[in-house]
């Protein structure tokens, strides 16, 4: 391992398209690893914009938090760049297919799986409702989670369209999320970072 695990973010825009409509957004990339490999947690807008951010490190894998095509769409082309897999909780691929139809994920996350990079164990954590395939990643030794769409700073992701649900989402983030450590920091998929002990009263009760 050579230098310090770090946690480096770059802001990407783009597009979210689902449901016929279409939406300007701006995404978080974000990429762990120390100065020799890493990890990229979703695949947003633009390829060269992430292989810039990563610079000469391996990639050991593409995690996707979930399948909407702003967090996936450049990511067969980003594991093409990088020959690294692109991994994607099953139950996410109707989801994946919108976008990509011709191409699979090259591998599954799974509830409680534990992928190491630099030493470092991140744990996933299957959070569906906002997508029914959308995973958390919990960095334990960093006091961190990485939420993708399921908790931002101000509560749940949005579930008013296809393959969401509400009360999905508020049962994943109660049972899943809300039980970290308070102070562990809410690293989103979208926007400013925020802590569990911030958000728990944000959360609605059904």
């Amino acid at each position: 391992m050579s230098g310090d695990v770090r946690i480096d973010r770059a802001v990407l825009s783009g597009t979210f398209s689902l449901d016929g409509e279409t939406f300007d957004v701006d995404n978080n990339l974000w990429v762990l690893g120390d100065d020799d490999e890493c990890v990229v947690i979703d695949a947003p807008h633009d390829r060269d914009a992430i292989a810039e951010v990563v610079g000469d490190r391996d990639v050991l894998a593409i995690l996707c938090t979930h399948a909407h095509d702003d967090h996936v769409r450049v990511a067969p082309a980003l594991a093409d760049h990088f020959g690294a897999p692109v991994l994607l909780h099953p139950d996410d691929l109707p989801v994946w297919r919108l976008t990509h139809p011709g191409r699979m994920p090259d591998g599954d996350l799974a509830d409680g799986q534990v992928i190491t990079v630099a030493g470092t164990d991140v744990q996933v954590i299957h959070t569906p409702g906002h997508a029914p395939g959308a995973v958390c990643f919990f960095v334990p030794s960093l006091g961190t989670v990485f939420t993708g769409d399921t908790l931002f700073q101000g509560g749940p992701g949005a579930t008013g369209r296809s393959f969401s649900d509400l009360p999905t989402i508020v049962r994943s983030i109660r049972e899943r999320l809300l039980t970290l450590p308070p102070d562990t920091v809410v690293r989103t998929g979208h926007g400013d970072s925020t802590t569990i002990a911030a958000e728990a009263p944000n959360i609605p009760v059904l």
